[in-house]
């Protein structure tokens, strides 16, 4: 713009409107004051108005006095400038300063309130990254308490568990002690009793050895019964107990005037059981445990050789206060035997098995038709092992009962033994009543009896006869039935881990032909026959499995028929399949060939009729020997 030929108004508006570096509002004002006072239309005002900067520069080197002024610029003073514009240039320089240190102190204001923000922003972030790190820690800790809780609580409860094992062990250690002292004590009055009773014994022998030698030397007298019961076989251990007894000769004489004290007067009568431990107890009723079992020390059973299934006969000892049993104060006799008569038989399992070779005959006038059936088609002997095999609701009771009314009768040496087990109750009592002898026993387990009760009492019977058989009598068993008491071992035998069809364990059938095993006729005398009854038909798998497995150890064989049997046919016995293995060691010859004739017509087409044919013939004739010769007179001229 040319300033020379400006007017007023242009360079007062061009100073308002254009911007001049480094020309502050202030200045501008003071500047156009300027021009109004001095303008006069011809002066140039271009210094004037360029003047604005160096006194821009002046201002600010003023205000700062320790900042130097850059290179290439020149300091201007205005030396023409009037007093009173100096004044009013210092008064806009005042007045800016003073604008510029409040815009400053603003600005200061404003930078620290941005910083405080700042601040209190990255403080805030600051808390919230704290807050955050303190809830992470402490839920952190939280956890952390809460798995060491966790974890004391699981060691209180292993803590627990380890207190109370070590509780039951207590508790077991106490009881197994408090155990082993009432055995202690059990035993202790088991010796003091035995000791009581043998020397009730050795005083009672030698008062029966006075009585009976009427020698007036107790040493003799005492000496020699203990010497004649005896027996050469006996161990070391008898020698020394019978040593030990004459050393207390003196003791025993000055007891010997108690003898009668120590006698209650009372026979104990019964069979024996011997322990495992070496004692025994004299069983009366049923051959089973009860209240009036007496006592048996192992001291008499080594001296006499006692066993299971003698048959005790002896004086009671007086029972004394806290004795729950009775004790066997002497031995009167073992299987109606002295004792010194026994002392040397010979085991069971040392005799010799042979085929039986003495018939037990049953014919008769009186014979009932099935006995006389059986003596001819299927001859029993002694030391037979013969199996009824059976159908239900055929008759096998009755004819039990039938065989066993015909040996008390013809055969009153026989011993018999009726064993009846799983049976009914009205069926042990018929028997009971319809069978009676001095040699006949009914020992039974009915079915509401436990399955121990069954094995118990058939082990009992089987000792029995092998005691009767080792002093050469001949026994006879009828058992009723041997099924159940497989089933019986059955329940009772610890598991053998298989299993047989019907749910049979291999192991219960051990002891079941153990029994059924010891009928034989032996060699040396005396023999043990025993007829079991078998079932078959009864729907039951394990029946059938049982029939089976001891369908080949049998000697002798009778089955009996359903169809027969539903017909009202009695007895309803199968000829065709009932026979004895070796019958020619028991039948005569022409009772061999009308046999063998019967077995060959039954065996054909026509066996049906045939069989109804023999069994009326058998009904029409009185015996069995005019049946033969009705037979050889009308079917073998045929």
């Amino acid at each position: 713009m040319d300033f020379k030929n400006a007017s007023l108004d242009e360079l007062k508006q061009f100073v308002k409107e254009h911007k001049i570096k480094g020309v502050s509002a202030l200045r501008k004002s003071a500047l156009i004051e300027f021009l109004e006072k001095n303008y006069n239309g011809e002066t140039d005002h271009t210094a004037e108005i360029n003047e604005a900067k160096p006194q821009k520069a002046d201002a600010e080197k003023k205000r700062r006095p320790g900042k130097t002024q850059k290179k290439g610029k020149t300091e201007h003073t205005d030396k023409s400038a009037s007093p009173d514009q100096t004044v009013q240039v210092k008064n806009a320089e005042a007045t800016e300063q003073q604008e510029k240190s409040e815009a400053d102190v603003v600005k200061k204001s404003d930078r620290n309130k941005s910083e405080n923000s700042q601040k209190s922003g990255e403080a805030g972030r600051r808390q919230h990254r704290n807050n955050a790190g303190r809830q992470t820690n402490r839920n952190g800790k939280r956890q952390e308490r809460d798995h060491r809780s966790q974890g004391n609580n699981n060691r209180n409860n292993n803590l627990n568990r380890a207190s109370n094992i070590s509780n039951t062990n207590n508790a077991r250690k106490d009881t197994d002690q408090e155990n082993k002292q009432v055995v202690a004590e059990q035993t202790k009055q088991e010796v003091n009793t035995e000791k009581t009773a043998v020397e009730k014994s050795v005083m009672a022998d030698k008062k029966t050895a006075y009585e009976k030698t009427a020698i007036t030397d107790k040493k003799e007298t005492y000496e020699k019964p203990v010497m004649e019961e005896r027996n050469p076989g006996f161990d070391t251990e008898v020698r020394t107990e019978i040593k030990s007894e004459n050393r207390q000769e003196n003791s025993l004489s000055q007891q010997e005037s108690n003898g009668p004290e120590l006698d209650s007067g009372k026979m104990a009568h019964g069979i024996l059981e011997v322990m495992q431990e070496g004692y025994g107890f004299i069983r009366s009723a049923n051959y089973l445990p009860g209240d009036q079992d007496i006592y048996v020390s192992p001291a008499q059973i080594r001296r006499f050789g006692l066993k299971t299934g003698d048959i005790i006969t002896g004086n009671i000892r007086v029972k004394t206060q806290g004795e729950k049993f009775g004790a066997l104060l002497y031995v009167a006799s073992v299987n109606g035997e002295s004792p010194a008569s026994i002392a040397g038989r010979k085991a069971f399992e040392d005799l010799t098995p042979i085929f039986p070779n003495e018939r037990i005959n049953m014919d008769g006038e009186d014979s009932p038709i099935p006995i006389r059936m059986i003596d001819l088609l299927s001859p029993i002997g002694k030391g037979q092992r013969g199996m009824i095999v059976s159908p239900p609701k055929t008759g096998k009771t009755t004819l039990l009962k039938q065989i066993a009314k015909c040996i008390s009768t013809r055969y009153s040496e026989i011993h018999l033994l009726v064993l009846l087990i799983d049976e009914r109750p009205e069926e042990v009592t018929d028997i009971r009543e319809s069978i009676e002898g001095p040699n006949v026993e009914v020992i039974y387990s009915t079915f509401d009896e436990l399955p121990e009760h069954h094995k118990r009492v058939s082990e009992m019977v089987i000792e029995r006869a092998k005691r009767l058989v080792e002093q050469k009598k001949d026994v006879v068993i009828l058992l009723d039935s041997i099924t159940r008491l497989a089933r019986a071992y059955n329940l009772t035998v610890p598991p053998s881990g298989r299993t047989l069809s019907g749910g049979l364990d291999p192991a219960a059938l051990h002891m079941p032909k153990k029994f059924f095993g010891a009928a034989r006729n032996m060699r040396e005398g005396g023999s043990l026959t025993i007829l079991a009854t078998a079932l078959v038909e009864t729907g039951s798998k394990m029946d059938d499995v049982v029939f089976e497995e001891f369908k080949g150890t049998g000697n002798m064989e009778l089955v009996l028929d359903r169809k027969l049997a539903e017909k009202r046919i009695f007895p309803a016995i199968d000829i065709a399949k009932s026979s004895t293995r070796r019958d020619d060691l028991l039948l005569s010859p022409e009772e061999q060939e009308v046999v063998y004739a019967l077995h060959k017509i039954l065996s054909g087409n026509k066996a049906e009729d045939m069989l109804e044919d023999v069994l009326k013939l058998f009904v029409r004739t009185k015996n069995n020997k005019e049946f033969i010769y009705y037979v050889k007179k009308s079917l073998l001229r045929k």
